[in-house]
């Protein structure tokens, strides 16, 4: 697959030797098309601390009028998101763009894959455009488009690749989707994965779970009953990913060795360190935290689910949250009546979300503005066909 950004010119890599894709990844060099992060925007930037970047930001959004559809995560800084159309989560959000044909331009304020889901979901006479083509999605880039074809035939070695069926979390790239759509399976979000899950196990015996090790293995065993002894973790960076035949054969969830980087931080001792100092405080946490965090947690569930349990929480009660921390934050502000605060002591902020701030926003509303496309992120049509069998058999789920 290859996910084309436009309006760039790649740099030279200055290196006496050819770089692999992984070097290219982590030196932020070329653009390597199977990799989630991209490469540095073009031209020049507004200066952060420019005091008219609100206004500029207003008047190209003006004037561009309906041809521009913007789209704020949740992850998002509060900067960005006061432009933001509409905000919610990857899914929900590919979904509110592709319910508006007439906007002409999608800026997507997020991460790599959630743009590239967006223009899987859109017509093609619609542009998604990322902000910064460098904000990428660690979980996404832990599961290649070539590690996960080895595992498959490490699955086809050990005969049990015709009992799986694959079931790739919403925060994968195209290439992964793509996979999933191709060999039977589909895609799942936070908030329906127990429904994938039991629908792929209707199908087949077995579940290889991608990217995130922690939602399938939270699902599977806090939803569906099963046992941690039912999981194993299959680590790409091992041979036969660390795993044995009997192994395989003898697991029900084939978890992907892939996780947040935020949610992955919290830990039990961050749980009993904020009952200890808030008592009678809620612990609410998203499902990609580790099994022992949602285990000793109250309350589990999407960022969708965090912020509407806040919303019907009573006046007075007290909310520790395990999630990123500008949704904490925002929640927090929007309920000055409860005691919010985020579940660990350390701050945390998605890195690569936030490199969406406000000079990246202004400098592609005033480029579009000024008739120049800029950071446009297109999915082939081969990988967006097989992704989309995939999308569409989640959206037909009961």
């Amino acid at each position: 697959m290859t996910t084309t950004p436009t309006g760039t010119e790649p740099r030279k890599a200055a290196l006496d030797v050819a770089p692999t894709p992984l070097a290219l990844l982590l030196l932020g060099r070329e653009a390597d098309p199977r990799s989630e992060r991209g490469v540095e925007c073009p031209g020049d930037l507004p200066s952060p601390s420019d005091p008219d970047l609100v206004e500029r930001a207003r008047t190209a959004k003006a004037k561009l009028g309906d041809r521009v559809f913007v789209l704020g995560h949740h992850y998002q800084r509060d900067e960005v998101i006061q432009f933001a159309d509409v905000t919610g989560d990857s899914f929900k959000l590919a979904r509110d763009a592709a319910a508006r044909p007439e906007a002409e331009y999608i800026v997507f304020c997020g991460v790599h894959f959630m743009a590239e889901s967006a223009d899987i979901l859109t017509s093609d006479d619609q542009k998604v455009v990322l902000p910064d083509l460098a904000a990428g999605c660690s979980m996404a880039d832990m599961a290649t488009a070539e590690q996960v074809a080895e595992c498959w035939d490490v699955l086809t070695e050990a005969g049990i690749a015709g009992q799986v069926v694959p079931v790739s979390y919403m925060n994968s790239s195209a290439d992964i989707k793509a996979f999933t759509g191709r060999h039977g399976g589909t895609i799942c979000t936070s908030s329906n994965a127990q429904r994938a899950l039991e629908w792929a196990f209707e199908q087949g015996e077995k579940v290889l779970f991608l990217p995130d090790q922690h939602l399938g293995r939270n699902t599977a065993v806090r939803d569906l009953g099963m046992s941690l002894d039912d999981c194993v973790v299959y680590n790409p960076h091992k041979p036969n990913g660390g795993l044995t035949a009997e192994q395989l054969r003898s697991a029900k969830m084939i978890l992907w060795r892939g996780h947040c980087s935020v949610h992955g931080r919290f830990s039990l001792d961050s749980v009993e360190d904020v009952r200890n100092r808030i008592p009678g405080v809620n612990v609410l946490v998203h499902p990609e935290c580790k099994h022992e965090v949602v285990a000793a947690a109250d309350y589990v569930g999407s960022t969708e689910y965090i912020i509407k349990t806040l919303d019907a929480a009573p006046a007075g009660s007290k909310w520790a949250i395990g999630t990123e921390l500008n949704l904490v934050r925002r929640v927090a502000n929007a309920h000055p009546d409860k005691e919010v605060v985020f579940l660990d002591r350390t701050v945390c902020f998605c890195s690569t979300m936030n490199r969406i701030d406000l000079p990246h926003l202004v400098w592609t509303l005033e480029s579009l503005a000024e008739g120049t496309l800029v950071n446009r992120i297109r999915v082939d049509e081969e990988t967006e066909h097989y992704a989309k069998l995939a999308l569409e058999r989640m959206l037909a789920l009961p």
